[in-house]
């Protein structure tokens, strides 16, 4: 059989670039890695021209390689574009941090794009094999990345717990993967679909499939950071390096999702009956979890953890919408506002934890929800972009995020989930009031520091005005976004 390894192209850029990256680094001389930095970019830059390249030279049509292991698919390299660029835009905001307190090492960058790769596996994996291995090298990458701080201790706490939480749910994703094989006979995502629309809900293989079903929403749920397997995102993202925080909280929610799609709509779109159930609990329970507790908050990691879990929550409404009496095009609907949903959430996160980044400086971090009372006095312009970023994420007009909620709630009612919609806008309500807090702090209050900002460089200054500037662009043009996750849904 014919592998087509133009397919594959991406990954086997970035596999060679991150390895040349390696041994670039042993003779690099100086702290600042500027070449080190480079280099990683220049491989970001050249995954996304292959990443292009295999979209036009296959005009968008679904292409397979590795004997259907892998697959090459509208969404798959969507997704891939759009996590080129947050991990570029992580080494810009997170360069000056790491380098004040040393941590600006070629291991971090290494862990950086080995972590990517991960990622893009799991976005084109077509069989139980290809995203569990994707799975776990994106999660060994991000294990060792919290413990980059070795000296620490928060750092390598927050490490261990990752570890251990995160080697319980691979293991029931596994467990259930196991189950469903043992049901279909198949690895295949593709092939399982097949034999799950063959099997008769009255036969014991259906009783293995809904065991399977379980273990495996277990595990989906833990890499989203829904409740009740939320436990490790507080912990983990106080504890990690801000930066580190900043990787975990954004590209790796795009490689959930394209999990969630590939196994329970690729492959398991007949059992959506049942997996429905749960993921309206799911998501009930996170958007209640995440908006009230992250109001108790006076650590802003901490508080934007909460927010992660909520806005997760919300992400699934989209997901458990997509079954209307079995109606393709009006899952279709769903689906790519959930898609649009992640997407506008990595842009508004890259931009939140990206803040805590840009105003933290040597000997100073940025982490308590009073370092930024009275900002608007000492930056105004700062100020405005933080209040686009805290509107978005609220979900006011006319940022990006209010369209983002509105896609996934009118999801909800098409679907005849009224009663789930008005419970989002409600708790919706509650969370508002944490982030407009924060518009308080900085508009209404005195500042605490006087000290002026000073050493941020043009690249992060320029990056954090765009990010918050694109939200409210968004908020004004979303519909290209919109259809384009429309067509990429769509291309499944």
């Amino acid at each position: 059989m014919r592998i087509d390894f133009a397919l594959v192209l991406p990954e086997i850029l970035l596999l060679v670039g991150a390895c040349a990256l390696l041994l670039v680094d042993l003779f690099v001389k100086g702290e600042d890695r500027r070449t080190s930095v480079l280099m990683a970019q220049g491989v970001l830059l050249a995954c996304a021209a292959a990443t292009v390249f295999v979209l036009f030279g296959t005009g968008g049509q679904t292409g397979y390689a590795f004997h259907r292991l892998f697959v090459s698919d509208l969404m798959s390299n969507v997704l891939k574009l759009a996590a080129y660029g947050t991990v570029s835009a992580v080494l810009v905001y997170s360069r000056q941090y790491l380098l004040d307190r040393g941590l600006l090492r070629g291991e971090y960058l290494a862990l950086l794009l080995f972590a990517l790769l991960g990622m893009m596996v799991m976005m084109s994996a077509n069989s139980f094999l290809s995203v569990y291995l994707g799975l776990e090298l994106l999660s060994l990458c991000l294990y060792a990345l919290v413990a980059l701080n070795r000296d620490s201790a928060a750092s390598t706490e927050a490490a261990m717990k990752y570890f251990v939480l995160g080697a319980l749910a691979s293991g029931m994703l596994l467990y259930g993967m196991s189950m469903i094989y043992g049901a279909t006979g198949t690895l295949t995502i593709t092939d399982v679909a097949k034999q799950v629309a063959n099997l008769s809900r009255d036969s014991s293989q259906h009783t293995f499939l809904i065991f399977g079903l379980v273990f495996m929403v277990s595990g989906i749920a833990f890499k989203l950071g829904v409740v009740p397997f939320h436990m490790w995102i507080p912990d983990v993202y106080h504890g990690a390096p801000t930066a580190v925080t900043l990787v975990i909280g954004t590209a790796p929610k795009l490689a959930a999702f394209a999990m969630a799609m590939r196994l329970l709509v690729n492959g398991l779109l007949d059992l959506a009956v049942d997996w429905q159930q749960m993921l309206v609990i799911l998501s009930v329970l996170s958007m209640a979890v995440g908006n009230i507790t992250a109001i108790a908050q006076t650590n802003l990691k901490r508080m934007l953890a909460y927010s992660t879990i909520a806005h997760m929550g919300f992400m699934l409404l989209g997901l458990l919408s997509g079954v209307v009496g079995g109606n393709w095009f009006n899952a279709a609907d769903a689906y790519a506002a959930a898609m649009f949903y992640t997407l506008v959430y990595v842009l508004m996160s890259l931009g939140s934890f990206g803040l805590l980044v840009f105003l933290s400086r040597k000997g100073f971090e940025c982490e308590n929800l009073e370092d930024l009372r009275g900002l608007n006095r000492r930056n105004p312009w700062y100020a405005f972009i933080v209040l686009l970023l805290m509107f978005s994420l609220a979900g006011v007009p006319p940022t990006v995020g209010f369209y983002a909620k509105l896609t996934v709630l009118s999801a909800a009612v098409n679907a005849g989930q009224v009663w789930l919609a008005v419970v989002a806008v409600l708790l919706s309500l509650v969370g508002a009031f944490y982030y407009l807090r924060i518009v308080k702090l900085m508009y209404f209050d005195e500042p605490k520091d006087e000290t002026p900002f000073a050493g941020q460089a043009l690249g992060p200054r320029v990056l954090f005005s765009v990010n918050g500037l694109a939200l409210l662009a968004l908020g004004l043009l979303p519909q290209p976004l919109m259809s384009l996750c429309f067509v990429a849904i769509k291309s499944l």
